[in-house]
């Protein structure tokens, strides 16, 4: 039968906040599992310890800016307006149901003013880092990396040309080194020294935002982006680093200089990492090499030149350090450019009446050119290892390791959209969605063990009872 109720609104009833929360709400778990008291130590030095009105707790205000990463609150404005109504964030940030929230404006006033131009976020994310090691959750043997785009605040239409100026290589003082190393050993005169560390380009840049780069890949979509470079840990996939760039730049090229920081700044020593087909070039794989790191790398598909018969038609010959052609004839070292490269030519005497002439080069001279770059033993060893069984199976646990942690970001952190505009406020949104990526993990990591303790123990006890009341039984 209908049944009127009666509108509670104005009762008054005894009731604390902690009843209110969910036994398993997450802000319950990540509560028993992070320690956020190290957050004051870090920030210490950009407060005013005897001067000014009394601010914001700083583990408070970080706190309220986590809850919007970890529960894909895009507003910050938003995320007060949620804090004012929902009792699980006021239980998690230490609020009565009575007490004022702060205003939107001291988060982004904090964030412009007194986190600008700091490294607290780095610190902070380091600092959760190191807690997931603590408790077992790190085993930094097999890292995985990979990049994601986030769209910029900036329409792709809106966009002017301009000359800026675009380092050539990350990895171009080991290549100018060791070229001058074999250029001297082949007997070739050293090259004139170039201090071309950088070139000018022609770049597309945006009106909005002239800190993004404007995207334009093969199967990506074009505009204005940026990139966030992530390595993740193989064992529970906790992320190790987070790296921002303007969306034009090439995964390969601030990858070494990554992960140099990170197995330094956690200071272990993996033996193997896993990266796509972005990744695979001469340089890093000699780099990965000489760090004693095995490089699984993703395909990548050889560009056909004009010629029919393909490099692999050509028999390397490492004692003499030429080439074999398929009919027998030798390619000759020449030289060796400035880009690293080993050229071969043929003779062209026999090229001229040669049978495969017509596959093998289009060249007036018929002269035949092989390329081999001075790190070609590095990129053969990481093919070898690619389609190896090992290597095989490595490289499919990035979709479960650094691709999955990039799918939650976007579905479940707002990490599809640079929520701000400039390099370094993207940097500070990386951060964020990692930590809260971080703290998640090491939450449900927690609570499942811990819950699988209680099951252990109250199993125990039951049995406990159980063989208790047996031997009562047989005694009477």
């Amino acid at each position: 039968m209908l049944k009127n109720t009666v509108s509670p609104q104005y009762e008054i009833e005894m009731i604390s906040l902690e009843q209110l929360v969910p036994k398993d709400h997450l802000v319950r778990k990540v509560a028993k599992a992070i320690d956020f008291d190290f957050i004051r130590d870090e920030v210490a030095h950009l407060y005013c310890h005897d001067n000014g009105r009394p601010a914001v707790d700083p583990v408070r205000l970080f706190k309220i800016m986590l809850l919007g990463y970890l529960f894909g609150i895009k507003s910050e404005r938003q995320l007060v307006k949620e804090i004012e109504v929902n009792v699980a964030y006021r239980w998690f940030l230490g609020m009565s149901l009575t007490e004022k929230v702060i205003d939107a404006s001291t988060l982004s006033q904090n964030r412009l003013r007194r986190f600008n131009g700091t490294d607290v976020f780095e610190r902070i994310f380091t600092h959760i880092v190191w807690q997931a090691m603590e408790k077992g959750l790190v085993g930094g043997q097999y890292l995985f990396t990979d990049s994601t785009h986030l769209k910029a605040s900036a329409n792709k239409n809106k966009k002017h040309n301009e000359k800026r100026e675009v380092r050539v290589s990350h990895y171009i003082a080991m290549l100018n080194e060791d070229v001058a190393k074999v250029r001297e050993a082949k007997g070739k005169k050293p090259l004139k020294a170039s201090e071309k560390a950088v070139e000018v380009k022609d770049t597309n840049v945006s009106n909005t935002d002239p800190e993004s780069g404007y995207m334009h890949r093969d199967n990506k979509p074009k505009g204005f982006f940026y990139l966030d470079h992530r390595t993740v840990d193989g064992q529970c996939g906790i992320i190790l680093d987070t790296f921002a760039t303007a969306g034009n730049v090439n995964d390969s090229q601030p990858y070494i200089a990554r992960l140099d920081a990170t197995t330094d700044r956690f200071r272990f020593k993996p033996k193997a990492v896993g990266l796509d087909a972005g990744y695979f070039t001469a340089p890093v794989a000699e780099s990965l090499a000489r760090r004693g790191i095995i490089g699984v790398f993703g395909y990548r598909r050889p560009t056909k030149g004009k010629n029919c018969l393909r490099k692999s038609a050509f028999h390397y010959n490492a004692e003499t350090d030429s080439y074999t052609c398929p009919v027998g004839q030798s390619l000759i070292y020449s030289t060796t450019t400035r880009e690293g490269y080993h050229t071969y030519k043929s003779n062209p005497t026999y090229c001229q009446t040669c049978p495969l002439r017509s596959q093998c080069t289009q060249n007036q001279k018929a002269e035949h050119l092989i390329t081999r770059h001075i790190y070609q033993n590095a990129v053969d060893n990481a093919n070898a290892v690619r389609v190896s069984r090992q290597g095989r199976k490595l490289y499919q646990r990035r979709a479960e390791t650094v691709e999955r942690s990039f799918a939650d970001a976007k579905q479940h952190h707002g990490h599809r959209y640079a929520r701000y505009r400039g390099l370094a406020k993207v940097q500070m949104q990386c951060f964020l969605a990692a930590m809260a990526q971080n703290i998640k993990k090491i939450a449900l990591v927690v609570w499942a063990f811990l819950s699988y303790l209680w099951r252990q123990f109250y199993l125990f006890e039951a049995g406990v009872k159980q063989s208790a009341k047996m031997t009562a039984c047989t005694v009477i």
